[in-house]
């Protein structure tokens, strides 16, 4: 069971468009390319400000499309909507403070997507810190409150959370002492997510439902990505639009995204806007080592999907 509701129109589109991105990427296999994409008809229940109760936006009905949605993989920084969702938790429930450099860690976190910033957040967010290996006991307890993001997901009683995976901070090297211990021996217990899950989390944050509508929107401040060449950050690891979903867009549109990437991961999560067209949101997570190279990928499929929305009558 799904947020949305499946459709004959954008079946067709997205098995077509995802055809058409198999024959264009020869490295690109069937099995390394995940996809969900909400299209939101009028009237938009969306970036409103909040406009819905709760009740009524989850009530409202909107159509999408997905393959492989349902399948856990490994994330890379966009899992930073999770720790970004988590800490508007914390602080609306008064578990926790904001303070100058928390309010500069949430920033970065998802501004630059930067990992020293986000080690922060999980740090506050758990009331654990890294460091050496730590002995049975007191290690038990530690790993218990770095699940704590993990126990909250879950009392949100989503269907698409059942089977996700938020404790691990997210690292340049890698992890080292008590961290790398907790991964577990053959990395098992390291972060998953599904594009479905993602979606929905999108889908909150932008319809003004996540922990509330002014902190809904507190997050679509720090998600909103400008297209203008000129205020792209210079720095090709904090530039989160070229080579991604938004590399294709025209700088009439408005995107709002979190991109994530490892030498083996290539993946965005994005929610846009056209003029004079339907709004939509598109998560595509890409695997394998040649893809996560390219930056030709994100922007094509890109293109397709705003082509089909482009297209809609």
């Amino acid at each position: 069971m799904f947020f949305f509701k499946r459709d004959e129109q954008l079946e067709t589109l997205g098995n077509s468009i995802l055809e058409a991105t198999w024959n264009e990427f020869s490295t690109l296999a069937r099995n390394q390319i995940a996809v969900t994409w909400i299209v939101y008809d009028p009237p938009v229940p969306v970036n409103t400000g909040g406009a819905l109760t709760p009740d009524a936006f989850w009530n409202h009905p909107v159509r999408g499309f997905t393959y492989r949605g349902v399948e856990t993989i490994y994330p890379a920084s966009v899992v930073k909507l999770f720790y970004l969702l988590a800490i508007h938790e914390w602080l609306e429930k008064g578990m926790t403070q904001t303070n100058a450099e928390l309010e500069r860690a949430m920033r970065d976190m998802i501004v630059d997507s930067s990992n020293d910033a986000t080690s922060l957040i999980v740090d506050v967010l758990t009331g654990t810190t890294s460091g050496p290996e730590l002995p049975p006991g007191p290690f038990e307890t530690w790993k218990q409150q770095r699940n704590i993001v993990n126990r909250y997901l879950q009392s949100l009683k989503w269907e698409e959370l059942k089977t996700v995976n938020v404790c691990q901070k997210t690292w340049g090297d890698g992890p080292y002492g008590r961290e790398r211990a907790f991964y577990g021996q053959l990395l098992e217990n390291r972060n998953m997510l599904n594009t479905n899950a993602i979606a929905r989390l999108l889908h909150a944050i932008v319809g003004g439902v996540a922990v509330s509508a002014t902190r809904s929107q507190e997050m679509m401040n720090l998600i909103e990505r400008s297209l203008n060449p000129e205020e792209l950050p210079k720095d090709v690891e904090e530039d989160q639009v070229t080579g991604f979903l938004g590399g294709s867009l025209p700088q009439t549109a408005k995107i709002w995204s979190k991109a994530g990437w490892t030498s083996s991961v290539l993946h965005d999560a994005a929610y846009i806007e056209i003029p004079d067209k339907r709004p939509y949101l598109l998560v595509v997570f890409t695997e394998g080592k040649a893809n996560a190279k390219s930056r030709e990928i994100l922007p094509f499929v890109s293109q397709q999907f705003r082509s089909a929305v482009c297209n809609m009558d």
